[in-house]
């Protein structure tokens, strides 16, 4: 029942290059930079990344993007991140774009077992009627586009089908966790994080506070320890390193 491992390269040492990762985080909340690091590390190359963005700043996933590790990405939001736009528009990653909230019900119901579902989220648009680019030629044209899926009306409203995702590996960030695996989270870093880790067949949690099993509430919990495979205790140092997107201020 002891989850926890070592060091960060041992957390994602089994990691192959092509595997398919979920990966927590809101913007910089709650992203597992040093889990990224180890894989940046080990070099592994040719990932399929799901997650609500792609990095910022240098940091989380833009660490592998700006690499070129990055094969394929399944999101929300490109926002700042230039070499994300970049690379996408000429043609060197393939992008899925999803609605947000149907981005966090894929990764929920890949976790609960639910191949698939229903919402009425992009109904009407390229979401569900297909052509929304995945990936560009380079020059302007598109390459592969994103095929019509499967409308349905329920009691006179349409709604468009959806897939539950799940992935290879799953890395996410707690504010504390436990040797079993049961992890907290904090504020808005919990807005994917979780979902993140009912995806993964395989997940690794990186936790800011490591603490004896017992010493969370079982009511504090906001995601069990069935669904973490391992966990690796931050430093201190490392817990504390947290950027501000934008920063704010006034006289």
């Amino acid at each position: 029942m002891d989850k926890v491992v070592a060091t960060a390269l041992e957390a994602v040492a089994d990691v192959p290059d092509g595997a398919s990762l979920a990966v927590g985080g809101f913007g910089l909340s709650g992203v597992p930079n040093v889990l990224i690091q180890a894989l940046h590390e080990r070099g592994v190359t040719g990932v399929s990344v799901v997650s609500n963005n792609c990095g910022a700043m240098e940091s989380g996933l833009a660490v592998l993007l700006a690499a070129g590790r990055i094969a394929r990405v399944t999101g929300s939001y490109i926002g700042a991140n230039k070499e994300f736009a970049r690379q996408y528009l000429a043609g060197e990653l393939e992008v899925e774009l999803i609605p947000q909230g149907t981005l966090a019900e894929r990764l929920r119901a890949g976790g609960a077992g639910i191949p698939a579902f229903y919402t009425p989220a992009g109904v009407g648009t390229q979401v569900a009627e297909g052509g929304l680019p995945w990936r560009y030629d380079g020059q302007g044209g598109v390459a592969l586009a994103s095929p019509p899926k499967e409308v349905r009306e329920f009691d006179g409203t349409p709604y468009v089908l959806e897939r539950g995702i799940r992935t290879d590996f799953a890395l996410v960030r707690a504010a504390k966790g436990d040797r079993h695996g049961n992890l907290v989270f904090n504020k808005s870093s919990r807005n994917f994080n979780p979902l993140a880790a009912m995806a993964g067949r395989v997940t690794v949690a990186e936790v800011e506070e490591l603490v004896e099993p017992g010493a969370i509430d079982p009511d504090a919990v906001h995601l069990p320890g069935i669904f973490v495979q391992r966990v690796l205790a931050l430093t201190p140092q490392q817990a504390a390193d947290k950027q501000i997107e934008q920063r704010t201020v006034r006289s």
